[in-house]
């Protein structure tokens, strides 16, 4: 049995002639016939009988047709879809990032985005989570591209940097370097820290700030989100090294930006190398770039 089988199949049971169908299907009457033919055989029961000079479905034929008709459509609505994927300006956008980007950086980039015409029927499923996970995510073909950091040793992911990002220390309002508007991270060793788990892709970047200045955190807790990480702060929990989001001017924290040491740290654009991307996927990831570029190129932050 095979789908042309099933087409050929259909069209009879509709117009009920041979001839009329054969001619619908642009086929020879005999290619019809032996067509009908061949899968009555192979499911061992006929599907048409006489009835004058046309021919009507059995009740086989009748019973089969509901299956036919059934599995047709489903290819068919899986071919629309098939197009409407391949097209360049429709389909969905699988997108991951990290949570620091929620607030302002996708919904900006995103709005500027559909805001051109062409793109306008694209839409977007949305994902979040830390750096580690949404790498795997990538490569499971969860996602078709994320915005994360960079992680060593990942040879089939391709990391395109996207923009700079502010680091920041964060203490309570009453905390005693709340007198400051800057620190050196030196003076931030006698104080407990609340820190980002160990799978979150901006821990190795912060352990690496201590390093250089040779302290090393008091660490009270771990987790996973700012705003969390933000919370625990105002409550007195700890002081802490996160990026300058958005909203941290909703928490009862002071910020204080960080004179020492010296730091780059980036956001990246990722996809999986040598991956078959859609055409609409295509169209955003050159967005993005050149959007990030014009954007971010002399901005200290994108968040």
């Amino acid at each position: 049995m095979n789908l042309r089988q099933l087409y050929y199949f259909k069209t009879l049971a509709k117009l009920e002639h041979y001839t009329q169908a054969a001619s619908h299907l642009s086929i020879t009457q005999p290619s019809l016939s032996h067509a009908i033919s061949e899968l009555e055989k192979e499911l061992g029961i006929y599907l048409f009988e006489k009835h004058g000079r046309n021919v009507r479905l059995t009740k086989y034929g009748r019973y089969f047709l509901t299956y036919v008709e059934n599995a047709l459509e489903e290819l068919e609505k899986g071919e629309r879809k098939m197009k409407k994927l391949a097209s360049p300006t429709e389909g969905v956008i699988d997108l991951a990032f990290i949570y620091t980007l929620g607030s302002r950086f996708i919904p900006n980039i995103i709005q500027a985005f559909s805001n051109i015409e062409q793109y306008k029927n694209i839409s977007f499923s949305f994902s979040q989570g830390i750096t580690k996970n949404i790498i795997q995510g990538l490569k499971d073909e969860k996602y078709d591209l994320a915005f994360c950091s960079m992680v060593d040793n990942e040879p089939d992911i391709e990391f395109t940097p996207i923009a700079q990002q502010e680091l920041v220390l964060i203490v309570p309002e009453n905390h005693p370097l709340a007198d400051y508007d800057s620190v050196n991270l030196k003076d931030t060793a006698p104080y407990p820290f609340v820190f980002f788990n160990p799978d979150s892709g901006i821990r190795p970047i912060i352990n690496n700030l201590f390093e250089q200045v040779n302290v090393k955190p008091k660490i009270v807790c771990e987790v996973e989100e700012d705003s969390a990480i933000a919370g625990l702060v105002s409550v007195n929990y700890g002081i802490a090294v996160m990026p300058r989001i958005v909203s941290l001017e909703h928490h009862n924290v002071k910020i204080l930006e960080i004179e020492e040491p010296a730091y780059h740290r980036y956001i990246y654009l990722a996809s999986v190398k040598n991956h078959y991307l859609s055409p609409a996927v295509c169209h955003f990831r050159d967005f993005v770039i050149s959007y990030a570029k014009e954007q971010y190129s002399h901005s200290k932050s994108l968040i």
